[in-house]
């Protein structure tokens, strides 16, 4: 059974993805496109939002399960590329999987 607060990290890292690729659709037409801001007002907080989740989720996931500084700036620096926190999640989600049981229960 996978513990509340990875089930927590896990959506806010998909969250935050699909944020990222609304603002960068929003960005794009923009810019690129026909000028128009509704989706750059629309996904920018929305993003921002996510974005401090995330970041919250990754300090209790790192501190509860994986308590090392390393683990924790690897998580932290996922946060700024695009799409980067579908990565961490993976390397989250693998690293849970392969501990011993034992660990899992405390």
């Amino acid at each position: 059974m996978i513990p509340r607060d990875l089930k927590v990290f896990q959506a806010a890292a998909i969250a935050e993805a699909v944020s990222w690729a609304g603002l960068l659709a929003g960005m794009f037409v923009k810019y690129l496109g026909s000028g128009n801001e509704i989706g750059v007002q629309i996904f920018g907080p929305v993003h921002g939002v996510l974005f401090m989740v995330y970041v919250a989720s990754v300090l209790v996931v790192c501190r509860n399960h994986f308590p090392s500084v390393k683990e924790l700036a690897i998580g932290l620096a996922c946060s700024i590329p695009p799409f980067f926190t579908l990565y961490f999640d993976r390397r989250v989600m693998r690293r849970w999987k392969s501990e011993p049981q034992e660990a899992k229960v405390s």
